[in-house]
């Protein structure tokens, strides 16, 4: 499972970070880094939860990260 972070700032500043291959799975941050982590690290928990519950094959897991 390959997931790929997409970040994008807000109007008011903030950076938003939007995992595509996990609806739902988002995060804010004060800069563009913070984002990325904060999504990057929701994004694991989620995957770890869905192994735990044999909704997802064990496997590599890649995440890449576009910007806008």
């Amino acid at each position: 499972m390959q997931l790929t972070v997409r970040l994008e700032r807000e109007e008011d500043g903030r950076w938003f970070g939007q995992v595509s291959e996990l609806p739902g799975v988002f995060a804010y941050g004060a800069t563009r880094d913070d984002a990325a982590k904060a999504a990057q690290i929701l994004a694991m928990r989620v995957v770890a939860d869905k192994l735990e519950e044999r909704e997802i094959d064990a496997q590599m897991i890649v995440i890449s990260f576009e910007s806008e």
